[in-house]
């Protein structure tokens, strides 16, 4: 089996204080080699810069605010996100979008916040990391007229069905399926969804520490997920595909090394 790429782990989430290092090396022990530690704010970026540096080679890092905290973006973010982005460390700006889900910052504010960060990613030349909830044809209408000045970018967590598939394969976005591909109660349109996903589209990541797979045979009892955890994802993200997991894995790291200029290993 080709070693992993885990394309988004939380890992400077709170939960993971206690045994962030052993969480990573159990990781590597399950082959996932290399971890793409997600951005969310400005402050949680910074973080992950700095978490990348003990881990040279085997942890990157996105730069971006969700739009959970698009409330809290201004000017004053944005230029310390392009400063985020010096680090070579960085491979992608985001976490970005629109979450009219919750909506825990005003629509307008979140759209402000995506917009800046769709220029950013322009400007620094480095793909986009997207997160979209119950706002798709709002997040296309701002994400369709730059993308051609998008070094590519990922449909992170992606969650949705057919239509909204091949709406993301159009603008030759990549794809990030996740555990919630192993929900037997929420997770039948994306199952579908993936049987039309081509090989060269396809990521995989755990979101970590959130959605761990429901079908997981043994689950840890503080119910974290973990990115050990994803070659259970891959073994079903292969199956729903109609490809061997060997396939898989390999074209999901050999996306990973061409969207986020990885340099392959071995």
């Amino acid at each position: 089996m080709n070693s992993l790429i885990d394309i988004g782990a939380n890992l400077t989430h709170d939960s993971f204080d206690a045994d962030r290092g052993a969480v990573i090396e159990r990781a590597q022990a399950a082959g996932v080699e290399r971890l793409i530690v997600t951005g969310t704010s400005v402050t949680e970026s910074a973080r992950a810069v700095e978490l990348t540096k003990d881990y040279p080679g085997t942890l990157y890092a996105t730069a971006g605010v969700h739009p959970h905290h698009a409330k809290e973006f201004d000017e004053h973010s944005a230029e310390a996100l392009r400063g985020l982005a010096q680090n070579d460390e960085i491979v992608a700006i985001g976490e970005c979008g629109l979450d009219f889900f919750r909506n825990f910052s005003p629509p307008k504010q979140q759209k402000i916040a995506f917009a800046s960060q769709l220029e950013l990613a322009i400007d620094v030349g480095l793909p986009i990391f997207l997160h979209q909830r119950d706002a798709h044809e709002e997040l296309l209408s701002l994400l369709q007229p730059v993308r051609d000045r998008l070094s590519g970018g990922v449909a992170h967590c992606f969650t949705g069905g057919l239509n909204e598939l091949r709406a993301y394969l159009n603008l030759d976005l990549y794809i990030g399926v996740t555990g919630w591909l192993c929900d037997e109660r929420r997770g039948a349109a994306l199952q579908d969804a993936v049987s039309n996903l081509p090989l060269d589209r396809v990521l995989i990541e755990t979101d970590a520490p959130y959605l761990l797979p429901r079908d997981l045979p043994e689950k840890p009892r503080n119910r974290r997920n973990e990115p050990r955890f994803l070659p259970h994802i891959l073994q079903r993200l292969a199956a729903a595909m109609g490809q061997s997991p060997e396939t898989v894995a390999e074209a999901s790291s050999m996306n990973a090394q061409r969207l986020f200029g990885l340099k392959a290993t071995g």
